[in-house]
């Protein structure tokens, strides 16, 4: 096994917490979130959904399992949500947060905000996600994947640091995403929170595995900060922690 490099990149020393694997990524990235929640147990997570997250949604139910009432008052919001597909279609957030997280942990629906993935108002819906985070915000932990281009979310790059909830245009290679291999209709388009949403967090967390995720955490960690690498934007953020595995480190 190839051991964690013994010191983060200068430009982000204390975020940057390099785990053996996938498996250790994951428990790490979990204790954190639930770090958050014994000190706020109403706290407000914001969900990504994929891979990266996967196993660290497996632990907190573990978590909830072995702590009856620890994670009864956790709040939900679903970071992004594909357009045009129908609610339960297999590719959708939607689907798989039921099944990883909404599900397993017993969030009622009136402590889960979720983008619906059809509404007859793209704009409108829009409006409602934002309203609620004003009234009910900040987001406590925004847990993030990172995508193959440096996105966050669903915001491309080229996307406003200040956006909000919105509609955005897929990338040809978000639309090459493994969920959508399972669509039963065309996707190109999604709705997802904005960065300056993601940024206004009180913590970030972003877990990042896998040989594929060493160039955009490359870019993140040494690039220019700017919306051409969404990712970059964490770098400005008080409270980050990036979750990475020495897959996706060691090409650094």
């Amino acid at each position: 096994m190839t051991s964690p490099p013994t010191k983060a990149p200068d430009a982000l020393p204390a975020a940057l917490r390099v785990a053996a694997d996938f498996e250790a990524m994951s428990r790490a990235a979990a204790d954190d979130i639930l770090s958050v929640v014994r000190r706020r147990p109403d706290a407000i997570l914001c969900l990504a959904t994929g891979g990266s997250p996967a196993r660290t949604y497996d632990l907190l139910a573990e978590a909830a399992r072995r702590e009856p009432g620890l994670l009864d008052r956790v709040r939900a919001v679903k970071l992004d949500e594909w357009g045009g597909v129908a609610m339960d279609d297999p590719s959708t957030c939607e689907v798989y947060l039921r099944e990883k997280v909404i599900g397993p942990l017993g969030i009622s629906p009136d402590r889960y905000l979720a983008w619906e993935t059809r509404p007859a108002d793209r704009d409108a819906e829009c409006r409602r996600i934002a309203a609620w985070l004003r009234a009910h915000g900040p987001v406590d932990v925004c847990i993030l994947g990172l995508g193959a281009n440096g996105h966050l979310g669903l915001n491309e790059p080229g996307a406003s640091p200040d956006s909000g909830p919105h509609v955005e245009s897929l990338a040809e290679s978000t639309r090459r995403h493994p969920m959508l291999a399972r669509a039963r209709g065309p996707v190109d388009f999604g709705f997802t929170l904005g960065l300056g949403d993601i940024l206004a967090s009180r913590k970030v967390l972003l877990l990042v595995s896998g040989a594929a995720k060493a160039e955009p955490l490359r870019r993140l960690l040494t690039g220019p900060v700017g919306p051409e690498c969404p990712a970059s934007l964490l770098r400005r953020h008080p409270d980050l922690a990036i979750h990475c595995d020495t897959a996706a480190y060691t090409s650094y």
